[in-house]
């Protein structure tokens, strides 16, 4: 994935976005069909031959790079027209594609069964469908989520998002590897790490952080019967629950008067908030050792460090919830995203004693944003959440291709 947006959005281009899609909807739906038939040819001529032929290779990398462009047209991730060709370098979100190379035959031939956790992860990812099988906007995903969001926010600003346009990029990039998979246009299988691509621009400090120190390693035992090992936690979290319920209303009450939380309050939902990310943690196969029950800093491989408690803006705490809905709406849309990484890992462990790198790194985005989330919800921070799935600080950031993974979410251990 390539990035080359520059976040400026044309209020009246966006307004009448999904109408002036249509010229690509049709070119979109004849293209699909003569895919659809080359990548046939393509799953005969790799059989045969070991590798995708030239001919067949190139037409099938220039339909992904358009689906590709056309997809962040429509969901806002991109600012200009996109061409028809799908010529590469033609559009600032893009993919550069490698060349045909050797593949192996018995991947080839049950390509399409072994597709199938990729296709699901990447309807979740973009919205009831990739745009690459023919439908590239549908509700109930992470990018048709945003982009809905996006939406009013590029209207009113004339700019997008940078977390926005970062966490569709990550989307539009493991469905374009999903596509590229199916088309046999590589038997490297896609990786659904959120660490790439990396930020193109500093992000924001954010209030809430993330601290991961897990090596991958899992025990098949505890992994067979992580659902039951995880129920003492989960009554202990409704239980714990109840009470920071009238915690919150009552840090809610605090904050409106005097414009800075509770220090009491603030300290045991905080205290709460990290032993929910434990618990999910846990639960969804991010980490592998049992959690302790107290939400003690420091005393799991994956921990949420806090900025101390500051002033705030009485309206906006007075309005929090209300304010709350577009990153609730986000964190609901990436929950889909830790389920499967969970439901996809706990097979992959129970196989390998690992849990895939981009899989975990996944869950944790997705704990870590509802992490933010959450907090700002609780009044904890008046920081809004950040909803891009890299962070970058100053220095960090970079544009285009050879851009190696950030450190700024993810630490091994």
């Amino acid at each position: 994935m390539v990035v080359r947006d520059d976040l400026e959005r044309s209020r009246l281009t966006v307004f009448f976005r999904l109408l002036l899609g249509i010229p690509h909807y049709i070119w979109l739906s004849f293209w699909t069909l003569g895919a659809i038939l080359a990548a046939v040819a393509n799953w005969f001529a790799t059989l045969a031959l070991g590798r995708s032929p030239d001919l067949l290779h190139n037409f099938l990398s220039a339909y992904v790079r358009y689906v590709t462009h056309v997809s962040a047209y429509l969901f806002l991730a991109g600012n200009p027209f996109p061409g028809f060709a799908g010529d590469p370098g033609s559009y600032p979100i893009d993919v550069e594609i490698d060349p045909p190379a050797a593949q192996n035959r018995w991947i080839t031939g049950f390509r399409l069964f072994l597709a199938l956790p990729a296709v699901l992860l990447a309807s979740v990812l973009i919205g009831g469908a990739s745009a690459g099988r023919g439908n590239g906007y549908q509700a109930g995903g992470v990018a048709a989520t945003i982009a809905f969001l996006a939406w009013f926010a590029c209207l009113v600003r004339g700019r997008m998002p940078l977390g926005f346009r970062d966490a569709l990029a990550y989307a539009l990039r493991y469905s374009a590897q999903v596509d590229a998979y199916l088309f046999l246009l590589t038997d490297r299988y896609p990786d659904s790490d959120p660490v790439l691509p990396r930020p193109t621009a500093p992000t924001p400090r954010p209030a809430v952080r993330l601290e991961l120190t897990d090596d991958l390693r899992r025990s098949r035992l505890t992994v067979f019967f992580r659902g039951l090992l995880a129920l003492p936690h989960l009554v202990w979290l409704v239980l714990w629950g109840v009470a920071a319920f009238f915690a919150a209303i009552a840090n809610w009450l605090v904050t409106v008067v005097r414009a800075r939380p509770s220090d009491p309050l603030w300290r045991f939902l905080s205290a709460y908030l990290r032993y929910w990310a434990h618990v999910n943690a846990f639960l969804y196969l991010v980490t592998n050792l049992f959690p302790g029950f107290t939400g003690t800093p420091g005393s799991y491989p994956l921990d949420l460090e806090y900025d101390p408690p500051e002033r705030q803006s009485r309206w906006t705490a007075g309005f929090r919830l209300l304010l709350a809905v577009p990153a609730l709406l986000v964190a609901g849309a990436l929950g889909g995203g830790l389920l499967l990484a969970g439901v996809f890992g706990w097979f992959f462990a129970l196989a390998t004693s690992r849990m895939p790198r981009g899989l975990r790194n996944l869950g944790a985005y997705a704990i870590r944003y509802s992490a933010e989330t959450y907090a700002y919800v609780l009044v904890l921070t008046g920081r809004y959440p950040f909803s891009g799935p890299n962070l970058a600080e100053a220095g960090q950031a970079s544009v285009g291709p050879g851009a190696e993974p950030s450190s700024g979410v993810f630490t091994e251990g």
